[in-house]
């Protein structure tokens, strides 16, 4: 059975992109600016009346495991994707960028492929209507205990943990990839999937997991409060490494205890999408290399410094050069 450096469990959503104006948008009702999740139906209508359309595979998770590739990680994907037009396009465009799009579309979902229609007007603002579709049915049937058991390292995405059978499936995920001798961790992706499954994140961190990515809103949710020191006390009393993203002022990293605070350099975003997922990327490949947490922590924030640089959430540079030219690797 193949061994992966790094496999990642999340939604599976193909990203489709349109230019358009706000005359567009005012006819078709979509708010300027702003993600709003959608039902079928008007998916179906806004897929649609797009021109032009842009396809590119994402998803929070799934844009970490390809920034992580690209790095030279062997990686792997675990989505659910269902067997369209759309799910079939993810599922090659995955395996174009080097990375295993471990389970093929479902022929009999109910559901069709998730997607995000993004509607970029002339300003560059862009205006995101989600359908999640398929890929919030995962369960622990999609997760292979072959896979997870041969992750050096997993990464889970808190997003599919408002569904009970996605619990389930990160519990038995994480579980496999310990007792193979791996790493799991989560990336809590949203304070409002705390609010909603406090209890059970809890659980999830302290007996199940090795690291865990949040921004300080999310890890000040996982313990009510305002105080963003309690709450990296608290989660790093339950958790070995524990990183806690601060936009401008940089990023706090605890290993077993040991705390290190790392800044950024100010960088006017040209698109802030994929910051997080991109961090993550590079702070994934520096604890996979056996790097130290300042290290890891500057990978990550050059690497969510170069996403936030271009449109799109993924990175165009060669990361690897960047970390060679700063002295990094």
């Amino acid at each position: 059975m193949k061994t992966y450096d790094l496999v990642g469990i999340g939604n599976a959503v193909v990203d489709v992109i349109s230019q358009t104006d706000d005359q567009f948008l005012a006819h078709m009702g979509i708010e300027k600016g702003i993600m709003q999740l959608i039902e079928q139906e008007r998916a179906e209508v806004l897929y649609g009346a797009m021109t032009d359309r842009v396809q590119t595979p994402g998803g929070s998770v799934a844009n970490t495991i390809a920034g992580a590739g690209a790095l030279g990680l062997q990686t792997a994907f675990i989505g659910r994707v269902r067997d369209d037009s759309l799910g079939q396009f993810y599922a090659s465009a995955m395996a174009d960028h080097g990375i295993d799009f471990v389970n093929p579309p479902v022929a009999d979902a109910n559901r069709p492929t998730s997607r995000s229609m993004i509607f970029v007007t002339p300003d560059g603002e862009r205006s995101m209507n989600t359908y999640l579709g398929v890929s919030t049915g995962l369960s622990s049937q999609d997760v292979s205990s072959d896979v997870a058991g041969n992750a050096k390292m997993m990464f889970l995405e808190g997003y599919l943990f408002d569904e009970d059978a996605g619990k389930t499936a990160f519990r038995e995920a994480a579980r496999a990839t310990n007792a193979g001798g791996g790493i799991a961790g989560i990336a809590i992706s949203d304070p409002f999937c705390v609010e909603r499954h406090r209890a059970d994140f809890l659980s999830l961190i302290k007996n199940d997991l090795g690291y865990v990515i949040g921004n300080e809103a999310e890890l000040k949710s996982l313990f009510e409060t305002d105080d963003i020191e309690v709450a990296l006390s608290k989660t790093a009393d339950i958790c070995a490494n524990v990183v806690c993203t601060r936009s401008a002022d940089g990023v706090t990293l605890i290993k077993d205890g040991t705390r290190v605070d790392v800044g950024v350099t100010a960088v006017t975003p040209v698109d802030a999408t994929g910051a997080g997922d991109q961090f993550a990327a590079g702070f994934l490949y520096g604890l996979a290399k056996g790097q130290d947490l300042e290290t890891c922590g500057r990978m990550g924030n050059l690497c969510a410094g170069e996403v936030i640089s271009h449109i799109g959430p993924r990175p165009q540079k060669d990361m690897l050069a960047t970390f060679n030219a700063e002295g990094l690797i």
